[in-house]
């Protein structure tokens, strides 16, 4: 395969252009990130392709931003909850030694929060251990 690309990859002598080029109309990437060349419409169509880019960018920005926005409008801290006040800590991602999950704690004791981190997220002081 490698023998294949490096032959169709020369110039032929005769034709002095590539087998490549020839067969499909234009050389196979090599890994040359940064071209320059002198085509204008190769230019314009790389300009294009950079503010298309950036356009999808803020697009998916602003996008991002109004899926938040929704997110939450129905989400807020009911309880006023602030840091220093106690909080139950549910067991939903915390792993026990109970056979079964249904007969383990659905909630822990009260722990005091230490740290406000977003809507309805809160860092609490947990013993060591």
């Amino acid at each position: 395969m490698a023998a294949e690309f490096q032959y169709n990859n020369k110039k032929h002598a005769a034709m002095s252009r590539t087998l490549f080029k020839l067969n499909f109309g234009r050389h196979p990437w090599k890994g040359d990130l940064m071209v320059q060349t002198g085509i204008p419409q190769v230019e314009d169509f790389l300009i294009g392709m950079q503010k298309s880019w950036k356009h999808a960018t803020k697009a998916m920005e602003g996008a991002q931003k109004n899926i938040k926005k929704q997110f939450n409008k129905k989400r807020r801290n009911p309880q006023r909850l602030m840091v220093g006040d106690n909080m139950w800590l549910e067991n939903k991602n915390i792993q026990s030694n109970q056979p079964s999950k249904k007969l383990d704690n659905k909630r822990y004791r009260p722990f005091k929060i230490s740290k406000d981190i977003g809507l309805e997220a809160f860092q609490l002081e947990l013993p060591e251990g």
